[in-house]
């Protein structure tokens, strides 16, 4: 799973035709095939976005700061777009993971089928203040888990702990 030209369909349909290691369970792997599909969209990687902590429950995606992710700059802010892709990626990760968790005792291919058909539908983002900081961290938790939906809460902070946006998202899981 390390070749950077691999897309998360890629990942998970890699998974589903491997044997796992005996130390790895599969929604242990579906995670890390979770993870590295992330950090290989190609938006993504250009924006340095990377997944801190992940499990079931639980998720840190994290960037830094940097020049080229200026949105202002005479008062050096972070760019809308790049927190917006940051609350969207944290969304479309709580629904995957919500599928994950209720799936967890079905095989492993539906879950992989399922989870490869997440798309966003609708994300509403409000910034509350300006984009300052060394680095900015997304956390998320699902609202609603439906047969076809997932509304997800997103929050970004900076390394302050100061609260930048929240976005409330809408995405498709069935």
């Amino acid at each position: 799973m390390s070749n950077p030209k691999k897309n998360h369909t890629d990942l998970m349909q890699e998974l589903s035709d491997s044997p796992f290691p005996p130390a790895l369970e599969p929604l242990e792997g579906l995670l890390a095939a979770l993870r590295e599909g992330v950090e290989v969209c190609p938006f993504n990687t250009l924006i340095g976005l990377k997944v801190k902590h992940l499990t079931l429950d639980d998720m840190c995606v994290r960037i830094e700061m940097r020049d080229d992710l200026i949105g202002n700059e005479i008062k050096g802010m972070l760019h809308g777009g790049a927190i917006s892709t940051v609350l969207d990626v944290t969304g479309s990760i709580v629904a995957t993971t919500g599928i994950m968790k209720e799936m967890q005792d079905r095989p492993l291919e539906e879950i992989i089928q399922r989870s490869l058909k997440v798309g966003t539908i609708d994300l509403r983002v409000d910034y509350l203040k300006p984009g300052k900081g060394k680095y900015f961290q997304a956390t998320g938790t699902p609202m609603h888990m439906g047969s076809g939906v997932c509304i997800a809460r997103t929050e970004l902070r900076n390394d302050q702990a100061e609260l930048i946006a929240v976005a409330t998202g809408t995405y498709k899981v069935g």
